[in-house]
């Protein structure tokens, strides 16, 4: 009998609209010509059409990449594979239909990780959205819901954003307090892809201790969530390293934010990094921005607890809070993950790469410079 053959990725429409863009503005650079002249010649009606797509804003349509490609003489292979990365960053029908549920606010998460073979992630105190039970997602989820003010601004002219994210949404995408079931489902359906039996990303995350103490939510809660976490550490695509409080990283180096690396199976994809923030998350794939995330991850590897050093501190944790009085769960509750097995979910495709290393250390910046140095796309959590 014939080995299966592994399940292929389904690349992620994000990332192959930043990449066909790219390619865009590289031809056309190189034809001489400035994007007024290219809308006057292909005779588009907005002006703004050819910026979006050279910047990876909007979803093109391959007739209109086509047509580029005859204004730049771009003919054989070259032109084959720009019309496939066209097909590929337009059809984001074809990659939802991979989760069984999604929505807007995970949506552009989903679509980073699509494609991915590696993907790196700190999480300082919160625990990473791919680890997450269904009862600790809806904790997060309720609890920051009072930093929501959405003003209408039919009536008042301004909207006042203090929630991570808000500011990304339109009228017809506001949250529905009422219901965070969909939105919790949508992140869980995101960890699916941890669970594919062919072609798994291989997965690292160093975790803060303050991620997994009481303090994130109500014990019982917080003691499935521990056994979540040892259950995904089992897996063989699954790194988990826990961070004591008293760790060096580093020569006494503190990271700002939570962020997540991610490493793609194509070479010519640039790897990514979205960094958190309260206001935003951002997308950053400047080399210089990746080499010293990656290094920061290096950092703290080093300084974290082995894997299965933290393994058995998990174990202890868990043991430290039965003993305390939190409830032992045998399962989480509202149908998130089992505590002795991850949870049976079904799988999208997914793909990845490795990291690349600094030529130096990164630079700690105050928040305001460091907001305008950074570049990328803001993306919701």
């Amino acid at each position: 009998m014939q080995p299966e053959e592994p399940e292929q990725p389904i690349p992620s429409p994000n990332l192959r609209r930043r990449r066909l863009g790219s390619e865009l503005r590289r031809l056309r650079e190189n034809a001489g010509l400035t994007g007024e002249q290219v809308i006057e010649r292909v005779k588009w009606a907005s002006a703004s059409k050819l910026s979006r797509l050279e910047n990876g804003r909007s979803r093109p349509g391959v007739g209109d990449v086509m047509d580029l490609l005859d204004l730049y003489g771009v003919t054989g292979t070259e032109r084959d594979d720009l019309v496939g990365i066209a097909r590929d960053a337009g059809n984001t029908r074809a990659f939802l239909s991979s989760y069984a549920v999604m929505t807007s606010l995970q949506r552009a998460y989903a679509e980073l990780e699509a494609g991915c073979t590696g993907i790196q992630e700190y999480g300082a105190v919160i625990i990473p959205g791919l680890l997450q039970t269904s009862a600790y997602a809806k904790v997060r989820i309720l609890s920051a819901r009072p930093l929501v003010e959405v003003v209408d601004e039919r009536t008042a002219g301004r909207r006042t954003i203090l929630q991570k994210a808000t500011n990304h949404r339109t009228a017809n995408q506001k949250r529905n307090a009422d219901d965070p079931d969909t939105e919790v489902a949508a992140r869980q359906s995101r960890q699916s892809m941890l669970l594919r039996e062919n072609g798994a990303p291989k997965y690292t995350a160093v975790l803060e201790e303050a991620a997994v103490s009481l303090r994130c939510g109500p014990p019982d809660v917080m003691v499935a969530q521990l056994k979540h976490l040892l259950a995904m550490a089992q897996l063989p695509n699954v790194t988990l390293r826990v961070l004591p409080p008293n760790a060096t990283v580093a020569s006494w180096y503190l990271s700002e934010t939570a962020f997540s690396i991610y490493h793609f199976a194509d070479p010519e994809d640039l790897s990514a990094v979205a960094i958190e923030t309260l206001a935003a998350d951002m997308i950053v794939n400047d080399v210089p921005v990746l080499e010293r995330y990656g290094q920061v991850f290096d950092w703290l590897c080093e300084a974290a607890r082995s894997p299965q050093e933290s393994i058995d501190w998990l174990s202890d944790a868990v043991a430290r809070h039965v003993a305390a009085g939190a409830t032992e769960l045998d399962s989480v509750p509202d149908g998130a993950a089992p505590s002795s097995t991850p949870a049976p979910l079904s799988p999208p495709a997914a793909g990845g790469a490795g990291p690349g290393r600094p030529a130096g250390p990164p630079i700690q910046r105050g928040p305001h410079e460091r907001a305008t140095r950074r570049t990328g796309q803001a993306i919701p959590d």
